[in-house]
């Protein structure tokens, strides 16, 4: 029981720490006058591809932290971590598409809960995975589409493929 309370710990901890440094990361290109690097982390427009940086950065940021932190406590933590990042990043695209799609326009207190949902799901799944080990199975491959995952966020930041994943959707809804 000792151990499920601990991880809930850190789970809020990583909820807030993930919707907090996401938010800050919304405007951190912009504050930084536009600097590449910081454009590889934080989003460089306003495309949902863009946007997922906002929590596979933080989310990332977090897992180093937690796995230094109580990696010996809970053993199955990176697989888990690794699991949740993706799933909200992906979460992030259908909710939004499947919104926006539906109603055929967008609203900006929609798109910014859809960020915080996500957040809050992708933690859940941290949780249950961590408690069962059910994605350590997958390690490898959670730690190999997370680093092609890194990959695609370097090149599509300066190579960004002309379809609406990659595109403003204000421009698109206009």
């Amino acid at each position: 029981m000792d151990m499920k309370k601990g991880l809930k710990s850190n789970i809020v901890l990583g909820i807030i720490f993930v919707s907090v440094l996401g938010t800050l990361f919304h405007f951190i290109y912009e504050w930084s006058g536009n600097n590449v690097l910081v454009g590889l982390f934080a989003p460089v427009n306003e495309s949902i591809w863009e946007h997922t940086k906002l929590m596979f950065f933080p989310m990332l940021i977090y897992s180093v932290y937690l796995n230094k932190q109580a990696g010996d406590k809970y053993p199955c933590i990176t697989s888990a971590m690794l699991l949740g990042t993706l799933s909200g990043v992906a979460l992030i695209i259908i909710l939004f598409y499947t919104y926006s799609g539906i109603i055929g326009t967008r609203f900006s207190f929609v798109d910014i809960s859809i960020f915080y949902i996500s957040v809050i799901t992708a933690f859940y799944i941290v949780y249950k995975a961590t408690i069962s080990c059910s994605a350590d199975k997958y390690k490898r491959l959670l730690q190999l589409l997370t680093v092609a995952l890194i990959g695609l966020y370097i090149i599509f930041t300066f190579f960004p493929p002309d379809i609406a994943l990659f595109a403003n959707p204000l421009a698109i809804s206009e």
